[in-house]
């Protein structure tokens, strides 16, 4: 068994359920503090994050992720205890085995050896670890960004461990994301009896012909690094319950997946004057999760490509597909942020797993990627 493979079941025996992190990051921190790095436990409100940094030179190359996953969903339905990690041939099966516990172990394990290999290595390397990244997003990556800017610590590369792959571990890059504003919306009608809509206003009828514009509109085309914007209802609620009642009030939640054609105030725009020129009345809050990033081709990318190339044969696809990740936080920072991490397919599924040989491949391509850059 691989020191990659033995970190990764460490790890993923640890029920870190967001916000929880278990001693997932003592744990890492351990093994960084042993070859070399200076650790930092950054704690805000009830999350725990981890700084750690070998060397002051630059070029500065940062590790970034996360060791919060989300809920197990029934356990009936797990093939095995989801936090007592379990290898069935070949694939190993538990919660995190994907998101990301396998990522956050390939790459201790790669500096573990690049280190053994490079102890005076060019520049300096970094992990930005966080518990707070399947939650809120608010106390983990971002305050981390915040303190190291107001220390005037900048990253120049970083390399988010996020399952970025699809059928095998490097066969795709994520350079960049689209931005994600949600709208958390409430229309008002009056209740009524459904014999006597007149004397009532309901809030479905009003909103049914506003949503059906909204949610048929072409947005944009996106470009030629971006999908285009979508519009998407996620949650939908009214009624009392009682079947002769006409509600009066409507509860929805949506959210819009931006490209970089778009901008925030341009969105909010579009969907309020759609709202109001079919006569709607409501109450609009709006929530900016992420706004779009884009590492255009650089060290980075270079660097990490031909570490794929070299690894598995095979040129990675780059993409900006998918949804929100911490590297939009790191990316405001002006650093290069590229995703590399195991396939994806079982990612915040019951039974989530991963292949053990995708979790060595990554441990092979950082370590390459290490050797790369540095």
């Amino acid at each position: 068994m691989s020191a990659t493979l033995e970190l990764t079941r460490e790890l993923m025996s640890r029920n870190s359920v967001t916000p929880a992190d278990e001693g997932c990051q003592k744990l890492m921190a351990a093994r960084l503090a042993a070859i070399g790095f200076h650790i930092e436990h950054l704690r805000y409100a009830n999350v725990d994050n981890l700084w750690a940094m070998r060397g002051e030179a630059k070029p500065l190359l940062c590790f970034a992720g996360h060791t919060d996953v989300v809920p197990t969903g029934p356990l009936e339905e797990w093939s095995s205890d989801p936090f007592k990690p379990e290898i069935r041939e070949g694939v190993l099966y538990g919660r995190g085995a994907a998101d990301m516990k396998s990522g956050l172990a390939a790459m201790v394990t790669a500096c573990e050896s690049f280190v053994a290999e490079n102890p005076k290595h060019q520049g300096a390397i970094a992990f930005l670890i966080t518990s707070d990244e399947e939650g809120p997003s608010i106390d983990g990556t971002k305050r981390v960004v915040e303190t190291l800017m107001e220390r005037r610590t900048g990253i120049d590369w970083c390399i988010v461990g996020e399952p970025s792959s699809e059928r095998l571990t490097g066969d795709v890059i994520k350079i960049g994301r689209r931005g994600s504003l949600s709208g958390r919306l409430t229309v008002h009608g009056v209740q009524g009896h459904i014999a006597y809509p007149q004397l009532a206003e309901n809030p479905v009828h009003t909103l049914a012909p506003a949503l059906a514009e909204l949610t048929s509109r072409v947005w944009d085309h996106g470009n030629e690094h971006f999908q285009p914007t979508s519009f998407q209802i996620s949650n939908l609620n009214a009624g009392t319950g009682a079947p002769n009642v006409i509600p009066g009030e409507l509860k929805a939640r949506f959210n819009l997946r931006y490209s970089p054609v778009q901008s925030i105030a341009g969105l909010q725009g579009v969907v309020e004057e759609i709202l109001k020129r079919h006569g709607v009345r409501y109450t609009l809050d709006w929530y900016v999760s992420g706004e779009p990033f884009y590492t255009q081709p650089g060290k980075l990318l270079a660097g990490v490509s031909a570490a794929v190339r070299e690894i598995t044969g095979t040129a990675p696809a780059l993409s900006t597909g998918g949804g929100t990740s911490d590297g939009r936080f790191i990316a405001q920072m002006g650093a290069e942020v590229i995703e590399l991490g195991v396939p994806n397919a079982s990612i915040h599924k019951v039974n989530e797993c991963v292949r053990v040989a995708d979790i060595d491949a990554l441990h092979t391509i950082y370590l390459q990627a290490l050797r790369q850059l540095l």
